[in-house]
C-alpha cells in the first residue's frame, strides 16, 4: 500500500498527538486529514487539518474521505461536566464520524476503545465503550480494528489525576515484580501498533486487540 490518506479524530488528545506525529512520518502516507475543534499549530506538507463542528457534521462530512480512519476521540467525566456530554464525545460524535466515512467509502478503520469495554456493564464508562465498538462493527468497513489497551502513560498533565495515580502504582508493583502483564502502555507504543494494523492486510473484518495482544503485534 501507498499513497494513503489517513484520517484521524481526537488528534489533539495525548493518543491522537503521537498518532498524527507517526502518520506524518511514515513514507507510504502521503496525506493525514485531521479533524479538529480549534486550529492546530502544527505545519506539515502532509498535513491538512479542518477546524469543524461536531454538532454540524453535515456540513463537513464531504470532507471525510480517504482509506483509513483513526478514532482516537475521547474525554473524562469531570473534562465534559456530565454524562450527556461525555456521551456525545466517546460516543455520538465518533460514531457519527465513522458513519460518514464508511458512506464515503473508507475501507478501515482503528477505534481506540478501553479494556473491559461492555455494552451490558453497570459501569458508565465501560457501557458507552461497548456501545460504541457495537456502532462500529455495524458499519460497513471491509476491516475494523479495535484497541482494548490497559492504564495508558499519556506523559501529560491532563487532568486524569487517578489514571496518573494508577500508572505510577502499577509501575513500582512491576519493579517488584508484580503485574508485569498490566504495565502502562505508553501512548508512542499504542499510536505505532495502531498503525501498523491498519497497513497490514488482513482477512479479518473486526479484529480485538486486547492488553498483552497489543505488545505482541
Amino acid at each position: 500500500m501507498s499513497n494513503i490518506t489517513a484520517l484521524v479524530i481526537g488528534g489533539t488528545g495525548a493518543t491522537g498527538k503521537q498518532l498524527v506525529t507517526q502518520l506524518l512520518a511514515n513514507s507510504t502516507i502521503s496525506t493525514v486529514k485531521v479533524f479538529v475543534r480549534k486550529e492546530m499549530t502544527d505545519l506539515h506538507p502532509k498535513l491538512q487539518s479542518f477546524v469543524v463542528d461536531f454538532n454540524a457534521i453535515d456540513t463537513w462530512q464531504h470532507l471525510i474521505t480517504g482509506d483509513m480512519l483513526f478514532s482516537v476521540m475521547g474525554t473524562t467525566l469531570k473534562q465534559a461536566g456530565s454524562k450527556a456530554e461525555q456521551y456525545k464525545v466517546d460516543v455520538t460524535y465518533q460514531y457519527q464520524v465513522a458513519k460518514a466515512a464508511a458512506t464515503n467509502g473508507v475501507a478501515i478503520a482503528v477505534l481506540l476503545s478501553s479494556f473491559g469495554a461492555n455494552a451490558s456493564s453497570s459501569i458508565f464508562y465501560s457501557k458507552i465503550k461497548g456501545e460504541l465498538e457495537s456502532l462500529f462493527i455495524a458499519l460497513p468497513f471491509s476491516h475494523l480494528h479495535i484497541f482494548q489497551p490497559g492504564i495508558l502513560e499519556r506523559f501529560t498533565n491532563d487532568g486524569r489525576v487517578f489514571e496518573n495515580i494508577g500508572v505510577s502504582m502499577i509501575k513500582w508493583l512491576n519493579t517488584v515484580g508484580l503485574f508485569r502483564h498490566q504495565a502502562p502502555l505508553p501512548v508512542t507504543v499504542l499510536a505505532e501498533k495502531m498503525i501498523k494494523v491498519a497497513l497490514n492486510e488482513t482477512t479479518n473484518k473486526v479484529t480485538y486487540y486486547r492488553l498483552n495482544d497489543i505488545s505482541n503485534i
